[in-house]
């Protein structure tokens, strides 16, 4: 359980303005194309069972977007997405941008994708090339969840770790014996993640 957070009676900066989640996605439709209608690229590929439940997937993110995430398939592989978080309200990671990827086998979905973050991250359970310590994708997996289900799982984990299986020692520290301090540093990476948005767009 999340302990209260210290609030400071300091006004925050001024936030840059939201972008929204499609801005954020390179190459990301604006609707769904019906399956005689896809790119010729994914036409031509081979009809696996990994790339139809991606398609399924993709299209029901599409029909029913989870609030705070998104993610959709690269241009010219739709075994490789980008996908985005944003940090939860109420919480330091707000109006955090996270950016990420999802690579897919033609194992999915007996087999987790493997997901890294590109934006830095400072937290107990993310190591610092951006691999996620998270149970649904590595012994917990079952093929029951989709693309929506791994990002808002990755989005809750964010503001409830597991400092008992850290992969940042010192988040997982300062989580335990200095929430102040582990608070600090997340709204850096915050922060951060605003400059990052900038250098991108």
């Amino acid at each position: 359980m999340i302990t209260p957070r210290t609030r400071s009676h300091t006004p925050p900066p001024p936030l840059p303005d939201r972008q929204p989640l499609y801005s954020l996605l390179p190459h990301l439709p604006t609707s769904i194309p019906a399956p005689a209608n896809l790119p010729l690229h994914f036409r031509r590929l081979p009809s696996t069972q990994a790339r139809r439940r991606l398609m399924r997937d993709f299209k029901r993110m599409q029909n029913d977007p989870p609030e705070g995430v998104n993610g959709a398939p690269c241009d010219n592989d739709i075994m490789k997405w980008h996908a985005v978080i944003f940090g939860p309200d109420d919480t330091a990671w707000e109006d955090g941008t996270f950016k990420l990827t999802i690579d897919f086998t033609e194992d999915y979905p007996n087999k987790a994708p493997t997901v890294k973050f590109l934006t830095k991250i400072f937290h107990p359970n993310i190591y610092a090339d951006g691999s996620i310590c998270l149970d649904i994708l590595q012994n917990q997996w079952s093929p029951i969840y989709d693309i929506s289900a791994i990002l808002t799982s990755i989005q809750s984990l964010l503001c409830d770790p597991n400092p008992n299986s850290p992969a940042n020692s010192e988040a997982a520290r300062l989580y335990q014996e200095n929430r102040r301090e582990y608070e600090r540093k997340v709204k850096e990476i915050v922060e951060q993640s605003w400059a990052a948005d900038d250098d991108n767009s």
